[in-house]
């Protein structure tokens, strides 16, 4: 059983990039589930109606997690009630539109269970994540009602990340991190049988800063002064996700592989 997670889409140039790759990394890879976070699909900054029918368009790809720009577009606050593959983070407080975690099907019928959650640390002060995260596995169990949980953890700081994925090592299949848009080189299964990455990357052009113009974030840098949205630039696109392969009897990893497909970087890892 595998598991594709794509890192954060990053305005026009991420999508087209995963509209490129998407069809060969299927064919070469053929995983069960396809999961994209979307947070930064539409311009850069959260998701709008066309950008969810583009991407969920796609048959080759099942869900969309989010994060904190996830309510960027107000829209977005009438389109996940009506869209369950859109996931945003779990622990915002009970009442907040749309859901955190649900169950899907894969291709070959297995039950799998999405989890999206965002951290703390230098981030929005959502509920507690840990806490949030161990009463929903107390209902959620690899073998019992899962054949894999996937959590895709939204978060600035990889300490903050690492410590996560740690206090689940061995509940679910898979951590992988988000939202900072650099693909780390640490993809490993930890000691109880999770897999494990700090963050998967982003989809959009790296010839920039995390996604954004990289003339406009050097002037924010240099001056300290406000310089509004920085846009994505526009140019050739660059794919990262994080491929987990899990033991198909206890839904935990095997194998935790880097994936990269496109012009701007080039694997550091063994193939």
């Amino acid at each position: 059983m595998k598991i594709l997670m794509i890192g954060d889409v990053v305005g026009k140039p991420g999508r087209r990039v995963l509209k490129d790759s998407l069809p060969g990394l299927h064919e070469q890879h053929q995983p069960d589930l396809t999961v994209v976070n979307a947070e930064n699909a539409a311009g850069g900054f959260g998701v709008t109606a066309s950008v969810l029918d583009e991407l969920l368009g796609n048959p080759q790809i099942d869900v969309l997690t989010s994060g904190n720009h996830i309510w960027d577009k107000p829209e977005a606050l009438q389109l996940i009630d009506g869209e369950p593959r859109l996931l945003r983070p779990h622990n915002y407080p009970t009442g907040t539109p749309g859901s955190g975690a649900r169950l899907f099907s894969s291709k070959s019928g297995k039950r799998i269970i999405v989890v999206n959650v965002m951290l703390r640390l230098f981030m929005d002060p959502l509920d507690d994540p840990f806490r949030s995260i161990s009463l929903f596995l107390s209902g959620h169990r690899l073998g019992k009602n899962a054949d894999a949980i996937l959590i895709d953890v939204h978060g600035e700081a990889t300490s903050e990340k690492q410590a996560f994925a740690h206090m689940f090592d061995g509940k679910v299949s898979a951590v992988v991190g988000s939202h900072t848009h650099v693909p780390t080189a640490d993809g490993r299964v930890l000691a109880n049988g999770t897999g494990f990455q700090t963050d998967a990357g982003m989809c959009g052009d790296y010839d920039s800063v995390i996604g954004g113009d990289k003339g406009a974030w050097i002037r924010r840098f240099e001056t300290r002064m406000p310089t509004g949205r920085v846009s994505p630039p526009n140019g050739p696109g660059t794919a990262c996700a994080v491929l987990f392969e899990l033991d198909q009897r206890t839904g935990l990893s095997r194998s935790v592989r880097p994936v990269i497909q496109g012009p701007n970087l080039k694997p550091c890892w063994p193939k």
